[in-house]
């Protein structure tokens, strides 16, 4: 009897092992690097930024990650800051992947698309799937005063800004952005595919959605309209808002990373680990650790 229920504690444990493996990753997050060869300005120290990113670089690279991914404004500006930062980003280990933020268009106009293309990005939003998950990199900039780089979607950043100006909303400022329709349609065909695929869904963007604040992305409302109706939607994570921030809002959580980039003597990073129905956060120096529970 003693020998059967030994195998059985032994059968179990190799299942349940199998089923962590089956869904279990982790992945390294930085936000808001935001390099340039600047003074001091609002509490960030740009000049420390590539020596924080080697040491987050270094960190990260002691792990097994599935990936990292930069949350937006790995530049604050100038086209040659990727100079000082990009040799260090392509030393890490595990695939990467750019969220675009607004300070990574803060170039001359004849250069924004090379900084699309100094990142690997082949398209400016897209998806990939790791593990049971479907990631949808979402782009911010796509309408915005600074990122939108064909008549067409200048002509729609006018219109949106206009449409709103009345409404006194916090957040729609001249360095946050909006989600095209085009976009937006995508965003549902991605979800469409992650529900009958069986796929939690997570969303990376530079802007946030909450807490609402002067930092969200202009038509936060309308995305919210969209996203609604999945039940598989379990996580946005952002960066843009350097203080950092958290809101759970049905049972999505909402998460803002800190900037790498803020204070004298700190830095900001994160491992991320997905299990099955818990994110743990791992945070170093001003980011902090936290649980998430999916539900």
């Amino acid at each position: 009897m003693k020998k059967i229920i030994f195998f059985l504690i032994i059968f179990f444990g190799v299942i349940s092992c199998a089923e962590t493996t089956k869904t279990s990753f982790k992945i390294g997050v930085v936000s808001d690097c935001q390099y340039c060869d600047c003074e001091i300005k609002w509490d960030r120290y740009y000049k420390k930024a590539p020596q924080r990113l080697k040491e987050a670089v270094a960190i990260l690279n002691r792990d097994t990650l599935s990936y990292t991914i930069h949350l937006g404004d790995f530049i604050d500006k100038n086209f040659e800051s990727l100079d000082s930062v990009l040799p260090t980003w392509k030393k890490l280990k595990s695939p990467s992947y750019h969220v675009l933020g607004n300070h990574d268009f803060e170039v001359k106009e004849s250069l924004k698309a090379a900084v699309i293309k100094q990142l690997d990005l082949k398209t400016r939003y897209y998806s990939f799937v790791e593990k049971d998950w479907r990631f949808i990199v979402l782009d911010g900039n796509d309408l915005s005063f600074y990122g939108a780089l064909t008549d067409a979607k200048k002509h729609q950043t006018d219109s949106l800004f206009n449409l709103l100006k009345d409404k006194e909303l916090p957040y729609l400022e001249k360095w946050n952005g909006a989600l095209s329709t085009t976009q937006l349609a995508w965003v549902k065909e991605e979800l469409d595919t992650a529900e009958k695929n069986n796929q939690k869904v997570g969303f990376y963007c530079h802007f946030p959605i909450f807490p609402i604040d002067q930092h969200n992305i202009w038509n936060r409302e309308q995305f919210l309209a969209l996203i609604q109706p999945y039940k598989n939607v379990k996580v946005f994570f952002n960066g843009h808002n350097h203080a950092g921030a958290y809101q759970l809002v049905d049972n999505v959580h909402y998460l803002t990373f800190k900037g790498m980039v803020d204070t004298d003597s700190t830095s900001a990073f994160a491992k991320v680990h997905f299990d099955k129905d818990t994110i743990t956060v791992e945070g170093f120096y001003r980011e902090p650790s936290r649980k998430l529970v999916i539900k």
